[in-house]
């Protein structure tokens, strides 16, 4: 099974313009720099990387998960690193509903981040990383034409589940992992964000390294390379990396919802 996102890959106009928002802003270590290309270390499993491209860049949104008893800290020390900070369509900056707390924000190139906590999820049982106290990536957002297609290809290929299927929006999950396969004619809120499909490379962990070369032998066009199987899908490059080093138990011990 896909237990986490293991590493995000965007495109961005300025290398530099990222150093700042996330090393200076979000107090990220640097995991490998270069004139094109910067990679950060979000959590010990999963990290955020940027290339620098001469193309139009199509903002993503992705979503941090932090400890809910943390939240106001947090919120406290994004408002302080710089970024933009958007208010929510109630006119307030964090929202509270049923045990979940979210704030939004946008980096230089108009990526749209989320820290997102929840009262359900048993913190202690994870090691928190950074000023951000960043638990896990949670959400990554594919705006497409047909949700139903992609949310059925997510679930029949890489045998993710959804608590209910919808047509316009679905969190597609695995482990950690929530896809937010949402139709390119919804906006994102909390700003009516226009949809579009970003150009970026979905790095998908797994500790089942039978499960990856299935996945290999099953998917037309993929690409095997040592630990690690490509594949694309609507415009989206994807890869599922074996992650021996990931506690699968983890995933129960977080009590995160169990989906039939």
């Amino acid at each position: 099974m896909i237990t986490h996102y293991a590493d995000l890959e965007l495109q961005t106009v300025s290398i530099q313009g990222v150093k700042q928002a996330y090393a200076g802003g979000l107090q990220l270590p640097i995991l490998h720099e270069s004139s094109n290309f910067i990679r950060f270390q979000l959590t010990p499993f999963t990290t955020l990387s940027f290339k620098e491209s001469y193309e139009a860049i199509y903002p993503v949104h992705f979503a941090i998960q932090v400890p809910y008893s943390q939240f106001i800290d947090i919120s406290s020390f994004i408002r302080q690193s710089g970024l933009f900070i958007l208010k929510q369509e109630n006119g307030q900056y964090i929202d509270e509903t049923n045990g979940r707390k979210n704030l939004y924000f946008r980096d230089g190139d108009g990526n749209l981040l989320e820290i997102i906590a929840h009262e359900y999820i048993k913190e202690n049982q994870i090691e928190v990383s950074g000023s951000l106290k960043a638990m896990y990536l949670r959400e990554i957002g594919f705006p497409v034409k047909s949700v139903p297609i992609f949310r059925d290809w997510l679930k029949g290929t890489l045998k993710m589940k959804t608590e209910r299927d919808q047509d316009t929006f679905n969190f597609v999950i695995s482990g950690t992992v929530h896809a937010v396969v949402v139709s390119k004619e919804r906006p994102w809120i909390p700003i009516s964000m226009k949809a579009l499909p970003p150009k970026m490379l979905v790095t998908l962990g797994t500790t089942d390294i039978n499960f990856m070369n299935k996945l290999a032998n099953k998917l037309d066009n993929s690409f095997l390379e040592s630990d690690k199987v490509y594949f694309s899908k609507e415009g989206y490059n994807f890869c599922v990396k074996y992650s021996p080093d990931f506690k699968s138990s983890l995933l129960g011990e977080l009590n995160l919802p169990i989906l039939s």
